[in-house]
């Protein structure tokens, strides 16, 4: 079994759920937090290059979740990356989302068992950055009325 947990066995209704949950955790405000915490980890590695079934390795190659432990200064040595139970309570984000992200550094793309890590970093990088949400512009009047409000006659 791969880190990411996921299985083969699931009918399209439990699939379907569990996609709904995937979608709702990377979109929640933890999930989006996180997300960017990552993206700004992996986009200051010296090195840009992701490792495959491990956070950190004794070279100190990361994985994407491993990137922005190395970046908290967060020791994984102790953590099982094959449990996502662990990976997620480990960087403060949902069972989910690290299976999530454990599956798409992994084992997503059409080459992954060859893959080269340079090119690993470039398709996570890129799938991180598609599921970042724009944040509102700070400086948007808050709470202003609907351009629908009805008006008094």
């Amino acid at each position: 079994m791969s880190r990411s947990g996921y299985v083969d066995d699931l009918d399209m209704g439990q699939l379907n759920l569990y996609r709904a949950t995937v979608d709702r955790t990377i979109n929640g405000k933890r999930g989006q937090a996180f997300l960017r915490e990552m993206a700004a980890a992996m986009d200051a590695m010296t090195e840009k290059v992701l490792i495959a079934s491990e956070l950190i390795n004794e070279d100190g190659d990361v994985c994407a979740i491993g990137s922005a432990c190395k970046a908290r200064g967060i020791d994984a040595s102790n953590i099982d990356s094959e449990c996502p139970d662990s990976v997620g309570f480990l960087v403060g984000i949902s069972r989910t989302l690290a299976a999530e992200i454990e599956f798409i550094n992994d084992e997503d793309g059409p080459y992954y068992r060859s893959e080269k890590p340079e090119d690993r970093w470039l398709r996570v990088r890129r799938w991180v950055g598609s599921k970042i949400i724009a944040e509102l512009d700070a400086e948007q009047p808050q709470n202003q009325p609907s351009s629908h409000t009805p008006q008094s006659q």
